[in-house]
């Protein structure tokens, strides 16, 4: 008998790409598709139950679905929706919680992927200029999505403990871009202007959407002779991108400010109304952050079709016009930049041309 595949977070067009990626797989008889809501996309065929992982039901469903193996991808950064920042926050640690429990309870499980990100490293000034697997971050974060994901560790790391009959695979992804996805960081790279820390030119990784599918893959199979689907790893593409280099590639200026970065995100938040931008976000844009892939490659067995440079690349293809007009954009600049002043209320708005 083929495999039973139990995927969270599929309303999103991620996890509703992987779905159908799976059900393609020769060696998986069944896949069944898990979201709060509905996803507006098609699963390829694959069973849909509607049931919030943040609810005791996911138990339920493990048992009733007899699932031998669940990838969790629905631990993110963004609300889907009209969502809030409270929902992800609840939907990523209580949402992991009740499902680990549900596997931890459930006989049938032999195979767990989880869906992480490199932001557990965090972004500080003297940081590694490569983090390896084991690189724990200078200082833990305060909040935001980067605090969650080192809570889901956490309890990952639990879980392992109590079930080690289970093969464990935690996938830290560098920031994900392609010409689809749909994250903060691709919301900031869309803006007609990039707004930046005066002084800085920070180191970037990205992984194309096409490689994230492709590891996931990889990582819920069963190990080829030579590697092992188990333990964390990091997942980027080679190379690395600065800013300075990711905006000359856009066509779009930069606008370099004096500010701290907090002080920088709160304003860039508030005058932009980029609510899910996050400071850890804004600190990776001071200070960067690239990681180390040998385990990807050599213990996983994974290799990328998409260096850093052509993920970029791709994404630059499929970007259109900013999100903002260029008389909103150029009043948000102008805003911010009395705020750097120390002034307190708007300057004339200037063209943004």
């Amino acid at each position: 008998m083929g495999k039973v595949v139990l995927v969270t977070g599929v309303a999103r067009r991620l996890g509703g790409r992987y779905v159908r990626r799976a059900m393609r797989d020769p060696d998986v008889d069944r896949v069944i598709g898990v979201d709060a809501v509905p996803p507006e996309h098609h699963l390829g065929g694959a069973e849909f139950v509607q049931a919030d992982i943040r609810q005791p039901t996911i138990a339920r469903v493990l048992a009733e679905t007899g699932a031998d193996t669940v990838v969790h991808m629905d631990v993110t950064g963004t609300p889907l929706g009209g969502g809030s920042r409270t929902t992800v926050k609840e939907t990523n640690v209580i949402g992991t919680m009740q499902l680990l429990g549900a596997c931890q309870k459930s006989p049938n499980v032999r195979r767990l992927v989880v869906k992480s990100s490199t932001n557990v490293y965090g972004s500080a000034s003297r940081d590694p200029a490569v983090c390896v697997e084991t690189t724990p971050p200078r200082s833990l974060p305060s909040g935001g999505f980067a605090k969650d994901i080192v809570e889901v560790e956490g309890y990952v790391r639990g879980f392992a403990r109590r079930r080690p009959d289970v093969a464990v695979c935690v996938l830290r992804f560098a920031n994900i871009l392609g010409p689809t996805v749909d994250t903060p960081l691709a919301s900031y790279f869309s803006l007609p202007v990039l707004p930046t820390v005066f002084g800085y030119d920070p180191r970037l990784q990205f992984v194309h959407e096409d490689d994230v599918i492709e590891v996931l893959r990889t990582a819920s199979r069963e190990p080829r002779r030579g590697t092992l689907n188990s333990g964390t790893f990091n997942i980027a593409g080679d190379g690395v991108l600065t800013l300075s280099q990711c905006s000359r590639r856009l066509g779009r200026p930069t606008v370099p400010l004096l500010l701290p970065a907090v002080t920088w995100a709160g304003s860039l938040v508030r005058t932009l109304g980029m609510t899910d931008f996050s400071p850890e976000q804004i600190r990776l844009l001071t200070h960067g952050r690239v990681v180390d892939t040998t385990q990807m490659r050599e213990t996983l067995g994974f290799e990328p079709k998409h260096t850093t440079a052509d993920t970029f690349a791709d994404f630059t293809r499929s970007r259109g016009p900013g999100l903002l007009p260029p008389e909103a954009l150029a009043g948000a600049v102008d805003r911010i930049a009395a705020l750097a002043r120390g002034g307190s209320g708007p300057l004339p708005t200037q063209s943004a041309n």
